[in-house]
């Protein structure tokens, strides 16, 4: 059975899509730490973070990277964190948070946005790519 996000990926369940490629994704979480946290996700469904090739594992980071510059232009911060865990989704998926003090990386704490302000976030990020 596909992923979440494969089928994210394949047009079949909805998202605030920031960036694409031939290899990757990036949308906003829709259960996010801080307003502009953004999954960056390969296209190809691995599990493990360490399971990718090494072409996709750099090819991940390198455009992770671009995304995390254009959230630090958009959302004020003091920088964008990112954490690979992958135990909620069996694929690969990077998160980019923005932060301002420790606390925003915890995953318990979540912000409730509504639909408006994710299709803001998502234009705005967009145009800082």
């Amino acid at each position: 059975m596909p992923s979440i996000f494969t089928r994210i990926i394949n047009g079949e369940l909805p998202s605030y899509k920031i960036a694409e490629d031939d290899n990757y994704i990036a949308i906003l979480d829709v259960n996010p730490n801080t307003e502009g946290h953004t999954l960056c996700i390969p296209k190809k469904e691995v599990d493990k973070l360490f399971d990718l090739e090494e072409d996709l594992y750099a090819g991940l980071m390198q455009f992770s990277r671009k995304v995390a510059i254009a959230i630090a232009k958009t959302v004020p911060c003091d920088r964008v964190g990112m954490a690979v865990i992958g135990l909620e989704v069996p694929h690969v998926h990077v998160h980019l948070i923005p932060l301002n003090d420790m606390g925003d990386m915890r995953f318990q704490n979540k912000v409730k946005l509504e639909k408006e302000t994710f299709e803001a976030l998502a234009s705005a990020i967009r145009q800082n790519l």
